[in-house]
């Protein structure tokens, strides 16, 4: 058309540049796959080549890297160690999972040896079947595991040495006890580097020895406890009728004193005030005691120790005949034969746990993650003292107070639930106290004609000659195995699970008194239980409102069904059951037990409302842990997804407008 502005128009590409454009495209795809894939494996080489001594350990107690306490220990090795690793390829072969133990294992002995300056030195061994070397593990005292019919043999475990031919072994690594490697290895380090241990003098009635048990006189092992006691300290035993405490006993341990005579008590004053340490388990009720049968066969009435004429002097009240409990913590246990809920929360049994819990300022319990209790007391200052006290370990806030009785003669732990009410204080467990103390025998050592006179040398002291120390637990039986540690017989083989840290606060405790902190930021680790905390108490505070509705149907129940018998029997006293019963008295009765179906099935919807419930929070927890967390990741996916479409268009459309 004339007049009109002609129309400008890009030049179409040739038909032959499409195919070579998309053929380019390929290349260019393949040969950044090829490069990504170059790179993926440069990288882990040269991380495995220049990072390989190097990790990022992401859990909350840090349990896969070295401890200062094992920095220390392999700096301050005198003299060298040999490490003799023994493993059988076969295992790793048959059992995947002991190849990567044994790897872990390798590595940490590697990082080991380089940080030990020289110091240590690795062997490792791989023993075929009937072989010398198999006889040299077995001489060793390492465990040898059957690994099928034939009588074959596989080894994993490790023996030591040091110039002096002591020699310390792990029998086997059982993987039970990965978590505990870095303290098994440096224990063992720390013995052969450390062959004078502290001595400490343990005074008890408790069978910490082992005991026979059974018709015929089975013995029973040693508690766990003392075995570890004895890996790091000389325990020596102490009687409890002992008049004088001997001069090389460098910290004294007493656990449940009970009826100590008076010279004995002067013993231990007298111990304290020349500088000795002293840790002191009492027990307002021993569970360790309880469960066994006394001299008559009977289960023994009194269960309590108290040092009341010591505590005094030392600034600490304890009282015998109260037990305290705590919501927070409560043991699962098993509930009465009646109760359809099969377990319940038994407040007088707990576990103390948590910086809010626990003490982190002081060196004992600073590393340790939960402390378990059962029917423990508690310990208050006592206004005027001079010395210092100081709390290692407390409840929660949701603790309170109850009669010692209660758990003393077949507990109910449905009841004690139901009836308890926490005061909103913690109470103190276990505490140090520090000070210049006076004697609690002013008038001198006490005197009888049947008693020995004290040794010659051992002037009565009336104050202490320096600072004193004394640790006080109020509860015995942190000592006892069922309380804080699975025992299983691995092959011959005791293997010691804990999962709580008690045997680790009771070492640490002797460690501090006796001066050797070595191994103390080690004995916890390892103990990676993480509760719900949230959900627990959520499920306590349930529970707990159910069970007082519940014992509150369960008295109704009981007085209807008295109020059945009393009609029965007639108003007057002495009137025979059998009696004709009036007209007024059936219908009483028919009320009664109407009554009676009601409230049972209110009980029973009580019940099954727990139940419910219960099950109902774990269903939630379960939904958040595997749907809620990809759920959210999935919508983030989404969103950038639909993010990244939107920034596409809006750049294709710019060239289109910029054109018109």
């Amino acid at each position: 058309m004339e007049g009109s502005a002609p129309i400008s128009t890009l030049p179409a590409p040739p038909a032959e540049a499409a195919p070579m454009q998309r053929s380019r495209r390929r290349l260019l795809s393949a040969a950044g796959l090829v490069a990504a894939f170059v790179l993926f494996v440069g990288s882990n080489i040269l991380s495995e080549t220049f990072l390989g001594p190097y990790r990022l350990d992401l859990t909350e107690n840090r349990l896969y890297t070295l401890s200062d306490g094992t920095k220390t220990v392999l700096r301050q090795i005198p003299e060298p160690i040999t490490l003799r690793l023994f493993y059988s390829p076969r295992l790793g072969r048959d059992i995947p999972l002991y190849a990567s133990y044994a790897t872990r294992v390798r590595e940490l002995l590697a990082e080991y040896v380089a940080l030990a300056g020289g110091k240590l030195r690795l062997e490792v061994y791989e023993p075929e079947p009937f072989s010398d070397l198999e006889d040299r593990a077995i001489g060793y005292g390492l465990q040898g595991v059957p690994i099928d019919q034939s009588g074959e043999q596989v080894f994993f475990g490790l023996a030591a040495s040091n110039l002096l031919d002591e020699e310390r072994v792990i029998p086997f690594f059982a993987p039970e006890r990965e978590r505990f490697l870095e303290f098994d290895l440096t224990r063992l380090i720390y013995e052969l580097s450390n062959p004078k241990k502290p001595v400490v003098g343990l005074m008890t009635g408790l069978p910490v020895q082992g005991e026979m048990r059974g018709p015929f006189g089975r013995p029973t092992p040693p508690w766990t406890v003392l075995t570890q006691m004895r890996q790091f300290l000389t325990v020596r035993e102490v009687p409890l009728d002992a008049a004088e405490i001997p001069t090389e006993i460098d910290v004294l341990m007493v656990a449940h004193p009970q009826d100590l005579a008076e010279r004995t008590q002067y013993a231990i004053d007298q111990f304290v005030l020349r500088g000795g340490r002293l840790l002191l388990l009492l027990d307002p009720h021993s569970e360790a005691q309880a469960s066994r049968s006394g001299p008559g066969g009977m289960p023994p009435r009194d269960t309590a120790s108290d040092l009341p004429r010591l505590l005094q002097v030392w600034g600490i009240t304890f009282d015998r005949d109260k037990v305290v409990g705590d919501l927070r913590g409560a043991m699962r246990v098993r509930a009465s034969e009646r109760d359809r809920v099969q377990a319940v929360d038994y407040v007088a049994w707990f576990t103390a746990s948590g910086p809010a819990q626990i003490n982190r300022a002081d060196p004992a319990t600073g590393e340790l993650n939960q402390i378990a209790f059962a029917s423990a007391g508690f310990l208050t200052p006592r206004a005027g003292a001079e010395g210092s006290f100081e709390p290692l370990i407390t409840t929660s806030p949701e603790a309170g107070v109850m009669d010692a009785e209660r758990v003393r003669i077949e507990p109910d732990p449905t009841r004690l639930l139901a009836e308890f009410r926490p005061e909103g204080s913690p109470r103190v467990l276990a505490a140090r106290v520090r000070g210049t103390f006076e004697t609690a025998f002013p008038d001198g050592p006490p005197k009888a004609e049947s008693e020995a006179e004290p040794a010659e040398g051992s002037a009565h002291l009336s104050r202490s000659m320096g600072t004193s120390t004394v640790v006080v637990i109020a509860d015995s039986d942190v000592l006892e195995d069922r309380f804080w540690v699975r025992v299983q017989d691995f092959f011959g083989q005791q293997v010691a699970t804990p999962f709580a840290d008690n045997g680790a606060l009771i070492v640490n405790l002797l460690d501090t008194l006796s001066g050797s902190e070595a191994l103390i930021g080690l004995r916890s680790r390892g103990e990676s239980r993480r509760p719900f905390e949230l959900i627990d108490r959520m499920r306590r505070e349930a529970e707990r409102e159910y069970r007082a509705r519940e014992q509150a149907l369960l008295k109704r129940l009981e007085e209807l069904e008295k109020t059945i018998r009393d009609i029965r029997r007639g108003a007057g006293e002495g009137t025979r059951p059998e009696a004709v019963l009036t007209a007024e008295q059936r219908e009483a009765i028919e009320r009664a037990r109407a009554d009676i179906l009601a409230t049972r099935r209110e009980l029973r919807d009580v019940q099954r409302n727990l139940r419910r419930d219960i099950e109902a929070l774990q269903t939630r927890l379960k939904l958040a842990n595997i749907v809620a967390v990809p759920a959210v990741v999935g919508l983030v996916a989404i969103g950038l997804g639909m993010w990244r479409v939107k920034r596409r268009a809006r750049r294709a459309e710019e060239p289109r407008e910029a054109a018109a």
